[in-house]
């Protein structure tokens, strides 16, 4: 079966875009194909700074003759409607039809439609143009000589002056190849704006800058290897990674690895050379996440640190250029190395800033006295000056210094709760947001908290309040760690409780897939920060808002679903009116557990027929007893099951008051002997209404005795 190349050569495309972009190019060519009849074994993309290609195996050569049935009109309709039945069938005359008799609707016409197959290279041929043009770039660039106004020339080709093709960056060549595996293959010629489809790429620009002729994948591959390019991004990668290991051990070193880096790297180049260049150790005194975050951002490198080592780095960093330089890459390492010292520079220039006084102190003392800062400390002044510059956090939600008050006010109530030194949570607070008025995150935005911390231990602060400084924005996601103690807990509790109320106060909620105020991960990072530390929130008294709550809801949902809770489990415990997750989330484990032992399988089959035969005869208007009347009660295993819920709903309730939800669920396990002793024994509609409405009265009792702890209606199984 024939084989399919398709490559598409540009100008750079952004690292970033590059794996998503050859995936959709991929989706988009075989979903196109197959849409249109064909089918293929497989698939596979590939991607480089200058080029997305795809190979697909196996393809048929023509799509499947198909024969489509169109029902028309009754045969007396008026003829417009026929009229219209021909036209959508492409027949030109009622003759054609063919009339199909219904023994209830009469006569009918029916169209035969056949249509033959069609080659594989007309498909191509046909899709091809459109999946390009119409290419779901992020952001794309016009290009090409139909951009051009009509009349102007360019290397000889007169321009259109009309809409032109929009691409990431200026397309160059593109290659369609379509073939056996061991035959010939043909190029496939469609044209996108003057490009037409080859059998033409071209490999490294700067090294192997040829024309190259390619007949199918295979040598395709090989050719561009030649040509000092490397196709498979994974295989760049993983090169990087071995030879970066491996130079920094070579030199009594370790790399410091970043994933997100190495994907970066391994898409700005087409044939990868590791190389190590240096910087002067003086730079060592600033932050190691500084120096990390100055040659990560402006040179795209990797740092080093000393073999064995946790903390601290080495005056060496790795490079990854894309030529093969014939010095062996000198010249490349010290322009590399003089950039990163210049950039280096300007970071010692920041951290040494941040450390002194700013100049203006005389006119932050009134917002120092609003939130008793020190002024003859860095970090406080930088604090004043956030709120006497009235820096706006929301527009409808006031300033930076507005909003560092509200939650100021609501860490003390929650530290009562976590039980966190109350002076320690206020200075934290105040002092949170200081850092974004220094120069180093005023640099690098991502290191907010992290900076926080380093200033906040160089004036001298305990180092709880330094931790919670850069802990209050954590934790930043499901897998991110937790703030370290109470006092981190707390500013951070307080912190994401105040972003949800005010957007909530807004009206400004997550809607389907958008959630440009990141709150859904703070309602997980509040879920997560109350059941990882056991933190006993009311949390209605603090967001006073139900559909708020029931935000938090869906995220504990989420949460416990992730953790391997039941769904319906979880909707059995969980109440609208639950404002206490930690006490929700023990519930599904004690039910859990219950529900998966004999006993708790077997009550709940009883518990479930109770409930369904009350709910019933409550359907019908039946009526029921307000209480079990024991009078009324007539055979031995109605009495037995009356004692039993008696009982057991008293050591239920005193094990929920306990919060001893195992314990509940053991005093209901004993429900389970009367409870099936009565359904064989007993019949409950009886033809007393008294005792029908009696015994109607026992089932709500078993209903009420298992709500104790959970709605067992809801449970599965």
């Amino acid at each position: 079966m024939p084989d399919l190349l398709l490559e598409l050569r540009s100008e750079e495309i952004p690292a970033r875009m590059q794996r998503k972009a050859a995936g959709d190019l991929k989706k988009l060519v075989t979903d196109a194909l197959v849409d249109a009849g064909l089918t293929y074994e497989g698939a596979r993309e590939y991607w480089t700074p200058r080029r997305l290609t795809l190979d697909i195996r196996g393809l048929t050569a023509r799509s499947a003759d198909q024969r489509e049935e169109i029902k028309g009109p009754s045969t007396k309709a008026p003829e417009q409607a026929i009229a219209g039945f021909l036209r959508k069938a492409g027949l030109s005359d009622v003759s054609e039809a063919q009339v199909v008799s219904d023994p209830k609707k009469g006569d009918f016409y029916v169209a035969i439609v056949s249509k033959p197959g069609r080659a594989a290279e007309e498909i191509i041929s046909d899709v091809m143009p459109g999946i390009i043009r119409n290419f779901p770039w992020p952001k794309s660039m016009r290009s090409g000589f139909a951009s051009m106004p009509k009349g102007m020339t360019y290397g000889g080709i007169d321009g259109k002056g009309s809409e032109s093709m929009r691409w990431v960056r200026p397309l160059q060549s593109i290659v369609c190849l379509f073939g056996p595996e061991h035959d010939e293959t043909q190029v496939i010629p469609f044209e996108i704006d003057g490009i037409v489809a080859g059998n033409v790429t071209y490999g490294h620009r700067f090294h192997a800058p040829e024309a190259i002729t390619v007949r199918r994948f295979d040598d395709y591959v090989a050719s561009l290897e030649k040509a000092k390019v490397m196709l498979d991004a994974d295989r760049r990668k993983d090169m990087i990674l071995h030879d970066a290991r491996d130079i920094a051990f070579a030199n009594g070193l370790e790399l410091v690895e970043d994933e997100g880096l190495l994907e970066e790297v391994s898409g700005l180049v087409e044939w990868p050379h590791v190389l190590m260049g240096t910087f002067e150790e003086d730079y060592l005194q600033i932050p190691a996440e500084i120096i990390r975050l100055t040659i990560k951002t402006n040179q795209k490198c990797f740092v080093t640190r000393p073999q064995g080592a946790e903390e601290g780095l080495s005056n060496r960093f790795i490079l990854i250029s894309n030529i093969d330089a014939k010095d062996g890459g000198k010249e490349i390492m010290h322009g590399n190395g003089k950039v990163v010292r210049a950039r280096l520079s300007d970071a010692k220039h920041f951290w040494t800033r941040d450390q002194g006084d700013l100049p203006d102190l005389e006119t932050l003392k009134a917002s120092a006295a609003k939130f008793d800062l020190d002024l003859k400390k860095p970090l406080d002044q930088r604090m004043a000056k956030l709120d006497a510059l009235n820096v706006t956090f929301h527009a409808k939600l006031g300033s930076q210094g507005e909003r560092v008050a509200r939650i100021r006010a609501l860490a003390k109530q929650l530290a009562a709760i976590t039980g966190a030194d109350a002076a320690l949570v206020d200075r934290a607070v105040v002092l949170a947001k200081a850092d974004l008025r220094t120069e180093a995150v005023g640099e690098f935005p991502e290191l907010q908290g992290l900076m926080g911390r380093r200033y906040a231990l160089l004036q001298g602060e305990d180092v709880s309040v330094a931790a919670a400084i850069e802990d209050h924005w954590k934790p930043n996601g499901p897998s991110d760690r937790l703030p370290e103690d109470k006092v981190g807990l707390t500013v951070a509790l307080a912190d994401k409780l105040d972003t949800l109320t005010g957007f909530w106060a807004i009206d400004e909620k997550p809607t389907g897939s958008k959630d440009p105020y990141a709150l859904r991960r703070a309602a997980l990072g509040v879920v997560r920060i109350i059941l990882e530390r056991k933190v006993r929130l009311p949390l209605l008294s603090v967001v006073k808002d139900a559909d708020l709550l029931s935000f938090f809801h869906d995220r504990l949902k989420v949460y416990l679903r992730d953790m391997g809770a039941r769904h319906d489990i979880i909707d059995a415990v969980l109440t609208p009116e639950a404002d206490d997750l930690l006490l929700v989330a023990r519930r599904a484990e004690a039910l859990t557990a219950f529900v998966t032992s004999e006993d708790g399988k077997n009550l709940l089959a009883g518990t479930k027929r109770a409930t369904q035969l009350l709910a019933a005869e409550e359907k019908k208007g039946t009526v029921v007893a307000d209480s079990v009347s024991d009078a009324l009660l007539k055979l031995d295993a109605e009495k037995a099951l009356w004692a039993a819920i008696t009982a057991a709903s008293k050591d239920a309730s005193e094990a929920v008051a306990k919060e001893d939800f195992i314990a509940a669920m053991e005093a209901l396990s004993k429900l389970r002997a009367p409870v099936d002793t009565f359904f064989e024994d007993v019949l409950v509609n009886d033809e007393d209404n008294a005792i029908r409405a009696n015994r109607l009265a026992l089932l709500k009792a078993i209903r009420e005795a298992t709500g104790t702890v959970a709605d067992f209606s809801k449970i599965s199984g």
